[in-house]
């Protein structure tokens, strides 16, 4: 039992955390209640964001949050049991997000993007996924002259400072990349870098595919179940207790309710969102969002899926997809949606740190215990990422950047 190891939490960072933790030579043992990627992985955009070296602030226009306060706008959902119970972390979230403060998480922020597509290359040629990516970039349109000049400007000072590629499509070039367009824009930023998948929660399968065919092992568990013993971590499943020197806490949104079992208090908190499927007659060629209104259309093999943004709310309040009709009515203005599928709309929980950095290292508690959850909007981008850096810090490799940001410690 030397160099065995549970991962709990079957999503992209789990998934790849096995996969990396298995290429070092540990037993790994894959746990989650359901199969893989078939919570918040499944639902995403499916844009593996190389261009988001920003992670995304607390919002400091106050006619922004006067307008979300009021219901207005379909970027931001609140509901107010949701603000109240989660107070604490928006308060601390709203100190990081102040400029000086908010540059020094971006640099740490931006050195885990930078890696985003190297570490998913590998793993998609070796679990055979090529055809589940497109590598066209993620397009950003805009509604008034005045925006999009904005965000050229600062698509240039980050293509300066950080290599982030972008081309600019005025409204002519706009209207010919994407035909699907009925009304007529000022421009797009189109981010050169980004790859698109076509099924987020396809790639997850694959990548877990890949972990069983090198000899992993998954087990249908209740990671909540987690308990210390004298050997190490075990966790209870329907044959009984599965048991390993180490664990790695991969949760994503579940790992606050585990982690407060195990005495932990970290300001996490939930962005939850949505999304439904279309019969567009034309769909999209990319990913495409809409920068003014919050919202992202990408063609997926189910039809075109529209994602929306925020919503504050508990992970276990009722749904109330207001964003998806609010948003519905945008994309309807300059696309042809066609009708939704029947399928229901479906839900997820983004998983956020007051500081918008991933926790990622040992625990500060327990011995042989291991965190990898807290990626926001990034855990689709940042999987196979943060599973190479925690990995290489079990295996006490050198990990190449300073992990030191991501510290589990740095909330104490």
């Amino acid at each position: 039992m030397g160099r065995s190891i549970l991962v709990l939490g079957a999503g992209m960072v789990g998934t790849a955390t096995a996969l990396e933790l298995q290429a070092r030579g540990l037993d790994v043992t894959l746990v989650d209640r359901r199969g893989p990627g078939q919570e918040t992985s499944f639902g995403n955009a499916g844009v593996i964001q190389r261009e988001a070296v920003e992670p995304y602030a607390f919002p400091r226009d106050p006619r922004f949050l006067l307008r979300t306060l009021l219901g207005v706008g379909a970027q931001v959902h609140w509901h107010a049991r949701g603000l109240w119970q989660m107070a604490g972390p928006l308060l601390r979230y709203f100190q990081n997000s102040h400029p000086v403060v908010y540059a020094r998480v971006t640099h740490a922020y931006s050195q885990l993007i930078a890696g985003a597509i190297d570490d998913h290359a590998p793993w998609i040629e070796a679990a055979g996924a090529q055809d589940l990516v497109e590598r066209k970039g993620f397009r950003f349109v805009y509604r008034t002259p005045r925006e999009f000049e904005q965000a050229l400007a600062r698509a240039q000072d980050l293509e300066r400072a950080l290599g982030i590629r972008h081309a600019a499509l005025d409204s002519q070039a706009l209207a010919n990349a994407e035909p699907a367009l009925r009304q007529a824009l000022p421009g797009a930023l189109h981010w050169l870098d980004p790859w698109s998948v076509k099924d987020p929660g396809s790639l997850v399968q694959r990548y877990a595919a890949l972990f069983v065919q090198r000899g992993g092992q998954i087990q249908s568990a209740d990671a909540q179940s987690l308990r210390q013993t004298g050997q190490g971590w075990a966790v209870r499943t329907p044959d009984g207790l599965v048991q390993a020197r180490q664990a790695v806490v991969a949760l994503g949104p579940w790992s606050d309710h585990l982690l407060r079992q195990l005495g932990y208090r970290y300001p996490l908190f939930i962005k939850r969102g949505y999304h439904q499927h279309f019969q567009a007659p034309k769909t999209l060629n990319q990913p495409m969002l809409d920068a003014e209104k919050g919202y992202v259309l990408a063609p997926m093999a189910q039809g075109l899926r529209m994602t929306t943004g925020a919503e504050f709310a508990p992970l276990d309040a009722p749904p109330t997809p207001v964003q998806l009709k609010k948003a519905q009515g945008s994309a309807r203005e300059i696309v042809n949606l066609g009708e939704p599928l029947q399928t229901p709309p479906w839900l997820g929980a983004r998983p956020c740190t007051a500081d918008m950095l991933p926790v990622i290292g040992a625990a500060p508690k327990h011995t042989g215990l291991w965190f990898n959850f807290g990626h926001g909007h990034q855990g689709f981008t940042l999987g196979p990422v943060t599973g190479r850096l925690l990995a290489s810090l079990i295996s006490g490799e050198p990990t190449g950047v300073d992990t030191r940001p991501y510290a589990p410690t740095r909330f104490a």
